[in-house]
């Protein structure tokens, strides 16, 4: 008899384990938002498509980019154009020198004349080797540890930006071991970090015999995008998966039956709705699954409840390029991170028309950009008419790269409590959830609240919970 399985949440975790159980099990997966594909949306402006939510898929950890050839997109993955991290620091783009590990240089001379540090800041980033070292067995924030050996200004200007990037978060909140596992690596051995970051970037070359002739290294980027938009991904997904799908049904309840399966009780636009099946999926926000779980497993309800969340925007613009003499003063670059202290409103912005050749071929006439507008913590930022979010855009932008006239569109996409903060401690309270989770029969977990907030970590845990509930 073939087993049934229900998927609560059709983001792009949740349909990974619906595509990986197709075969196995009668998948149904409960959404509760009009559409599928969580923080994975292609929207269209001025007749363009614009992706809303992530518009890239990391390709250094190929879960996403494998997952997108298996179902059919493979032809479609495209690079963005090469182009240097740059950040808005200090009243101009600086772009960051090639070499670093999360804004981090592994040589500090490369620094020199970028205008990124002050001197004071440049001078203790170089004091960083000469620093006594110490096994660190527990947890940190990324600002204490990173604080300690390159100093403050270096966390607040090199490293904040890129991590705001990636989780909206704080250094002095985020978990070191969660955030930076490779640098938490080190610092568990007690050894200098620069000199360690120089070894993660050489890579060591295999013993070969003499006569073997050189391999050329492979040409590797650190991202890949979808003609299209990465919106195309979850459709694609859902359609091979087999799966049914059935959206604006939100489960509300989760209960044990006598029989030993599980009932999800949802509500619909048409009333309540009644579901049973042999084993549940859980790919929603963390509070979500606390809520389901509370009846059946308090600490993880706990756990869970305990991970903050921040919520963010995204303002996508499309300017003029042909029709104004404006249209040379249009950025170059792929766009740029905003340090926090420098006190703007906006922590990023990218140039979509320079970064995916796609785009540009969509929309010949406009320069599509979009910036991104939220931390952990600033929710005031957020609390304002679309409008005012969009007015501020193009003020901080035309401070950043010059006057670059005024948008012919404009939409704002807000993403309430959409990111997940992994606070100190947070790999050990993802352990905690995942034992005791472990104890109810036919229940898994997968999700951006687990192991990694990028496409690649959310479809690695989609699979994960699939292959357990296949060898459950």
């Amino acid at each position: 008899m073939t087993r049934s399985v229900i998927v609560v949440g059709g983001g792009i975790s949740g349909l990974t384990a619906a595509w990986r159980l197709r075969g196995d099990a009668e998948v149904t997966v409960l959404e509760g938002a009009p559409r599928i594909g969580g923080k994975l949306r292609t929207g269209t402006l001025a007749g363009v498509p614009v992706d809303e939510g992530a518009e890239s898929l990391m390709a250094l950890r190929p879960e996403a980019v494998r997952l997108a050839q298996d179902v059919g997109l493979g032809d479609d993955l495209c690079d963005p154009a090469p182009a240097p991290t740059t950040l808005w620091s200090n009243g101009a783009l600086r772009p960051l020198p090639p070499g670093h590990v999360m804004g981090i240089p592994t040589d500090p001379a490369a620094l020199a004349g970028t205008g990124l540090l002050s001197e004071e800041g440049m001078a203790r980033l170089c004091h960083e080797e000469t620093l006594p070292v110490e096994p660190r067995a527990e947890d940190v924030s990324v600002a204490e540890y990173l604080g300690g050996r390159l100093g403050q200004e270096a966390v607040d200007r090199l490293v904040e930006p890129l991590l705001g990037g990636v989780y909206a978060g704080r250094p002095d909140r985020l978990s070191l071991r969660a955030a930076l596992p490779r640098m938490a690596a080190v610092a568990e051995r007690g050894e200098p970090l620069l000199k360690a970051l120089r070894q993660m970037r050489t890579p060591q070359a295999a013993p070969r015999a003499k006569t073997a002739k050189p391999t050329p290294a492979p040409v590797t980027v650190p991202v890949q995008g979808l003609r299209g938009g990465t919106g195309r991904l979850p459709l694609a997904v859902a359609e091979a998966s087999g799966a049914r799908v059935l959206t604006g049904t939100r489960a509300r309840e989760l209960q044990r039956t006598p029989a030993g399966r599980w009932r999800v009780i949802a509500v619909t636009g048409d009333g309540p709705l009644i579901l049973e099946a042999d084993a549940v999926v859980l790919a929603v926000p963390a509070y979500e699954a606390a809520e389901l779980l509370r009846p059946h497993a308090p600490l993880v309800d706990a756990d869970l409840g305990a991970i903050q969340h921040a919520s963010t925007a995204v303002v996508t613009l499309a300017f003029p390029r042909t029709k104004t003499p404006l249209h040379k003063a249009l950025p170059q670059g792929n766009g740029f991170l905003v340090p926090a202290v420098e006190g703007h409103t906006l922590k990023a912005a990218t140039f979509l028309t320079n970064k995916w050749h796609w785009q540009s071929e969509a929309a010949p006439d406009l320069f599509l950009l979009r910036t991104s507008i939220g931390r952990v913590a600033e929710e005031h930022l957020l609390a304002v008419p679309d409008r005012h979010l969009i007015r501020t855009s193009v003020n901080e932008l035309h401070h950043a790269v010059g006057s670059i006239g005024e948008p012919v569109a404009a939409r704002v996409t807000r993403w309430e409590r959409g990111l997940p903060q992994y606070g100190v401690g947070h790999p050990e309270r993802v352990t905690r959830v995942r034992e005791a989770v472990d104890k109810l029969p036919g229940i898994a977990l997968c999700g951006a609240a687990y192991e990694g907030v990028g496409v690649a970590a959310c479809v690695a845990t989609g699979t994960a919970a699939a292959r357990r509930i296949s060898e459950g």
